[in-house]
């Protein structure tokens, strides 16, 4: 077992990674060809069906770019596709939401303050979470409102709003945000798998059989990635802000993460309005900056009087007892009492924390047990925690934590 955490954490380690890279292709080629799109100019000497063209330079030489809004009289043997920037960003990204969030549910997805689930109910919520908010998102692109964009967006954000609140009620702070951003990342990666590749592949097709292209297949393209564009900054703030707790962790986290959205579109506004030749809209900069005012002060906010159900009234399972029954135990508590919990508390001790760290509460015997393996990764095993060592945990006591742990885990 002890050898499983290692390798387990290991594993969350690259898939991040990977996660990580391969969202900075799709972001940066996302944002590239926005930038082209919106800079195209018109020329005299431009052949029929090119709609702008665009000169770079970069890399010690010079490119010359057209695009032609439907198609080319005559389609290229070489045709570099755009996709699995995209298509390896959800794979990578899906694969550690089951890392994390799935295989860690008793204490990353689960709040039972909130719903009490059992950790298989949760997933089955977070997979098809996914699933229908697509299927909604669809339906109204599909519908008379595709040719409504601004109402459609209008729309698209009150989908996002729900799921925001929707989250919120079940699972944890730090999980509610993650899955709005991934079901914000689902909407962008379908939008290209299921929409704007295929109609590609039509274009192409009907150039390949010597038919005249449908525009009407560019048009539905381009309002799917416009929706993209405008998603793409709130995804990536949804996705660090399992690394701040002022973001998942306070009352108002579901309304924070709804404001960003907001954020994200007066940005790109901004860059979008500039890349098109109209001059940057200051105005963008005002209204972002008092939207981030609203979160800071949301975030400040104090929690409500209203006491929560009882979290934790679950039997404890079968490696929790061997943890809670072990001959260590008891030291290893008073070691995390005094090393620990004076910031991983309800109302931290330790000055300048407003609330603990990750969300992770060390004040009961319970909640020790259920963070067993953080414990012993993060204190026992390295020395990550706690930070700078400014409580001064001993090579002791860090000893002590990791013998606890495997001895547990023996018994498995």
């Amino acid at each position: 077992m002890q050898d499983l955490a290692i390798i387990r954490d290991w594993l969350d380690f690259a898939v991040r990674w990977l996660h990580v890279v391969t969202a900075i292709a799709w972001i940066g080629s996302s944002f590239y060809f926005i930038a082209l799109d919106l800079g195209l100019r018109r020329s005299r000497d431009m052949p029929d069906g090119v709609h702008g063209e665009e000169w770079q330079v970069h890399g010690g030489g010079f490119y010359h770019i057209r695009k032609y809004l439907v198609a080319p009289p005559h389609l290229p043997a070489h045709l570099t596709w755009f996709k699995w920037e995209s298509y390896a960003t959800w794979l990578s990204g899906a694969a550690l939401l089951m890392i994390v969030y799935w295989a860690g549910a008793e204490l990353y997805l689960i709040d039972r303050a909130k719903a009490d689930l059992a950790a298989w109910q949760g997933m089955v919520i977070s997979g098809v979470s996914l699933g229908v908010g697509w299927a909604v998102y669809d339906g109204l692109c599909r519908s008379g409102l595709g040719r409504r964009p601004t109402l459609l967006m209008v729309l698209l954000f009150a989908l996002l709003v729900a799921a925001s609140l929707g989250y919120d009620q079940v699972f944890t702070g730090r999980a509610a945000l993650l899955h709005l951003g991934a079901l914000t990342a689902t909407l962008m990666t379908a939008n290209v798998f299921m929409v704007i590749i295929p109609n590609q592949k039509i274009v192409v097709a009907d150039l390949r059989a010597g038919r005249t292209p449908d525009p009407e297949y560019g048009r539905i393209a381009k309002l799917r990635s416009t929706h993209n564009n405008y998603l793409t900054l709130p995804v990536v703030f949804l996705m660090l802000s399992n690394h701040y707790p002022l973001a998942f962790a306070t009352e108002q986290s579901w309304l924070i993460a709804v404001l960003v959205f907001l954020m994200g579109v007066t940005i790109r506004h901004w860059f979008n309005s500039r890349h098109a030749g109209m001059g940057p809209p200051a105005w963008t900069w005002a209204v972002t900056a008092l939207i981030f005012l609203a979160i800071m002060w949301l975030s400040s906010e104090p929690f409500s009087t209203v006491e929560p159900r009882e979290a934790g009234t679950t039997a404890p399972t079968q490696a929790e007892r061997r943890l809670l029954h072990g001959d260590e135990f008891p030291g290893v508590r008073d070691i995390v009492l005094g090393r620990c919990s004076m910031c991983h508390a309800a109302e931290p001790a330790w000055p300048g924390i407003r609330s603990a760290p990750g969300g992770l509460m060390l004040e009961s015997d319970r909640q020790i047990v259920r963070a067993a393996r953080q414990i012993y990764l993060h204190a026992g095993l390295s020395r990550a925690m706690p930070p700078a060592n400014v409580t001064w945990m001993e090579t002791a006591e860090r000893r002590r934590i990791t013998r606890w742990y495997r001895q547990a885990a023996g018994g498995s």
